[in-house]
């Protein structure tokens, strides 16, 4: 069965509200193995509506609208349905009822324009509202059918699970799970990223469709490859995981830093808690990024000692022991980062100092980073970074690619070319 998702609504077109619906609905179906080829938005407009419902229904079996059951002039989800259907608005008085006792146990007064919400299309079966005012509807089209919830998210949420997803079931017959499953990547561009996995994307595409791979592009996050597998049960769905994610590892090798949730500080933090080290940092062009995410992870205070942001170039000679001269260096780098963890009494140091614009500094051209680290466990060193974009972007990529190369280094992992 393929199921279609409708959101209605003239704000979600205008980007006044994020259409957070569609995607909690798509996951849902996906826990039952029920496929969603197709999304679409579409405005508060009469024939436009119906237009969308029609195209959703010619090309899918089912379909969910959400959005536009609510009782003023511009909820016209109700008209659209009894248009589609080829039926008249019926006046439902057990829902306006129903209706009229809730506003009436908040001690409130039922206005007339929620009578609107008691209108169902003739041969159309309502869904207990539970959580709110408008119930949903379930309007059956030929052999197939359209779903309406409203757009209030956990109003949705309740007739999904509640209502839509075990009617779409037993429809269906499906048996099936689809799940996915996340590495999160940091140190290759997405084309060559997309090299390296080419020759298992092929592989895959050639097999039984049951495994895919796709990339999903995240900026300063990084590069995520999906797994998404499906099978009958939640056992084998998760072995074809295990089976794929196994492969991807021999091929990505180091440059996966996380799975689904994990993000580079909570990734930095497993690295830091295993081995019993403990954190101090020292930015300058970052200006506290780095720590930002590194107080993100819970628990941080049990091995994260602090930050200095030694932003003026007094402040690095003065209390990081820095050489006077340039300071966007190599030199500088380690200096700050043996000089913090002195300062701090950290286990490890980490430190950044850099160009990030309008201008270049100290000879050396915007974007050009130099991150240092220094421990008694693995010494001390550094690392230049190229790195490309606006001020704000350099910032950004700067945080995220230290957090990245101290990981590498606490795991012992050798540090590729082609770093972003």
């Amino acid at each position: 069965m393929q199921v279609e998702i409708v959101a209605i609504g003239t704000e979600l077109l205008l980007g006044q509200i994020i259409d957070t619906n569609s995607s909690a609905i798509s996951q849902r179906l996906a826990e039952v193995g029920i496929d969603c080829f197709y999304q679409t938005r579409v405005g508060d407009n009469l024939e436009r509506i119906i237009r969308v419902l029609e195209i959703a229904l010619d090309r899918s079996d089912a379909v969910i609208a959400c959005g536009g059951l609510g009782p003023t002039q511009d909820d016209i989800t109700r008209d659209a349905l009894a248009k589609v259907m080829g039926v008249p608005l019926i006046h439902d008085m057990a829902i306006e009822a129903k209706i009229r006792a809730m506003f009436e146990s908040r001690g409130r007064v039922m206005s007339r324009n929620n009578i609107n919400q008691a209108m169902v299309p003739a041969g159309a079966s309502p869904i207990e509202q539970i959580k709110g005012t408008a119930p949903g509807l379930i309007c059956p089209v030929g052999d197939k059918v359209v779903y309406a919830v409203p757009g209030v998210p956990y109003e949705m949420e309740d007739m999904i699970r509640r209502v839509i997803i075990p009617d779409l079931v037993r429809r269906s017959g499906a048996k099936g799970i689809i799940k996915s499953r996340t590495l999160r990547t940091w140190g290759l561009s997405e084309s060559a990223l997309s090299e390296l996995i080419g020759p298992r994307l092929d592989l895959l595409d050639q097999g039984d469709g049951n495994t895919t791979l796709a990339f999903l592009a995240s900026g300063i996050e990084g590069i995520k490859v999906r797994i998404t597998a499906k099978a009958e049960t939640e056992q084998l769905v998760e072995r074809l995981l295990d089976q794929e994610e196994a492969e991807l590892r021999k091929i990505l090798g180091g440059i996966v830093f996380g799975v689904d949730d994990t993000t580079i500080e909570l990734a930095v933090a497993e690295e830091l808690k295993s081995r019993g080290l403990t954190l101090a940092l020292a930015e300058s062009l970052t200006g506290g990024l780095i720590s930002a995410r590194i107080v993100n992870v819970p628990g941080a205070s049990e091995w994260y000692r602090g930050c200095l942001v030694s932003y003026a170039s007094e402040l690095k000679h003065d209390l990081l022991s820095v050489d006077h001269g340039p300071v966007v260096s190599s030199e500088a780098a380690i200096q700050m980062a043996v000089g913090v963890r002195r300062l701090l009494g950290s286990d490890v140091g980490l430190s950044i100092t850099g160009v990030a614009g309008p201008e270049s500094q100290d000879g050396r051209s915007v974007g050009t980073v130099f991150v240092g680290a220094s421990s008694s466990v693995f010494g001390d060193q550094f690392t230049e970074l190229k790195l490309p974009g606006d001020r704000d972007r350099i910032r950004q990529f700067a945080t995220i690619s230290a957090l990245d190369w101290l990981r590498r280094i606490l795991s012992g992992i050798v540090q590729p070319s082609g770093l972003q």
